[in-house]
């Protein structure tokens, strides 16, 4: 199959975060009140923890973030052109945000970083537990965006509008929700594909406003069950136990380009994703993998947002953006963070 993707067709903005990762036990967790699965902000009972991390024996720093994760695994599925991914966000002047921009082009991403002098580059620890992950982000930098020094400039502004896929995490809406609405109605406006991710349960509680200003320009609507959940009960929909019909309810709010129906994309780890198709929903099942071969899966739902949107750019049907999801992830939770092999074996 020919690919038709050309430089900077997909375009990723969000929190360049390094993340320190490593095995923990459940008194790790405890003492810092931690969930074994989860995606929370860091408050100041968790500073200490990032320095208790660090010093465990097998820590290890992965370039992360969860939008820079899923685009950076988009141009490993695509492989060439390089630079067909874009990606902004915000880093501090330090080692930390050196290394980022090192891992982008090693990725052969687009990546060009607002750089700021107040803060340092943002880290997530990644405490591992089996086959859970807690997730606890200190943005610091990424939360520094700055839509008038960075998105409107015309140099990054033109990259955006080369672009025919958008894709943001929900989480960047605790950042700058005027930077994602500029991008989403940009997509609308022209008939392009702009995604968004429901990201963490706390995206729905705690920034529902901002999420639902932009909901009527979503196109592709991602997250996983715990997500759709929080999601559906925050919105006031009743049948919160029951992942299809909460797909089906969220494809048919509000929409302002009409030319598009809204799909919607639910994982469930190892059970099926589920997906609408029209009014439809449809169970797609994930490749079967041996406990005994899954890593850790922390990035497993940032990689199959990746695989997702490497065939989507490539204006590839939606089983095929499905099946490189579920690829994608299946090679990701085999390996420690959200790195992969030199090459896909996808095709």
């Amino acid at each position: 199959l020919p690919t038709v993707t050309d430089e900077n067709a997909l375009f990723g903005m969000g929190n360049p975060l390094l993340d320190i990762s490593a095995v923990v036990d459940k008194d790790f967790l405890d003492k810092y009140g931690l969930k074994p699965n989860d995606q929370i902000l860091a408050e100041d009972k968790h500073k200490a923890m990032f320095d208790e991390i660090a010093k465990k024996s097998k820590v290890e720093y992965h370039a992360g973030g969860s939008t820079q994760n899923s685009v950076k695994i988009a141009q490993w599925m695509i492989q060439k052109p390089h630079k067909v991914a874009t990606f902004f966000g915000c880093i501090g002047s330090d080692r930390f945000g050196e290394i980022l921009k090192q891992k982008a082009e090693e990725a052969h991403v687009d990546a060009h970083y607002y750089q700021q002098t107040d803060e340092p580059t943002g880290t997530c620890a990644a405490c591992i537990t089996g086959d859970n992950r807690s997730l606890v982000a200190n943005l610091a930098a990424a939360n520094c965006y700055d839509k008038e020094k960075h998105l409107d400039l015309e140099s990054n502004w033109d990259l955006v509008e080369k672009a025919r896929v958008y894709y943001i995490a929900g989480f960047f809406l605790t950042v700058s929700p005027e930077s994602i609405l500029k991008v989403a109605k940009h997509a609308s406006e022209n008939n392009k594909i702009f995604g968004l991710n429901l990201s963490a349960p706390f995206i729905s509680q705690f920034f529902k406003d901002d999420m639902m200003e932009v909901m009527p320009y979503v196109d592709i609507l991602f997250g996983n069950e715990t997500e759709a959940a929080t999601f559906a009960r925050e919105q006031g929909f009743e049948e919160t136990g029951d992942i299809a019909a909460i797909a089906r309810w969220a494809q048919a709010l509000p929409k302002v380009n009409q030319r598009r129906p809204r799909t919607v994309v639910f994982t469930q780890g190892r059970d099926d994703t589920v997906a609408t198709v029209g009014e439809k929903v449809t169970m797609f099942p994930v490749l079967d993998i041996d406990q005994n071969d899954i890593v850790d899966t922390n990035g497993a739902g940032d990689a199959f947002v990746g695989g997702f949107l490497s065939e989507l750019v490539q204006e590839r049907p939606l089983e095929e953006c499905i099946r490189a999801g579920h690829y994608a992830a299946n090679v990701i939770i085999r390996r420690a963070g959200c790195t992969f092999p030199e090459k896909p074996n996808f095709r």
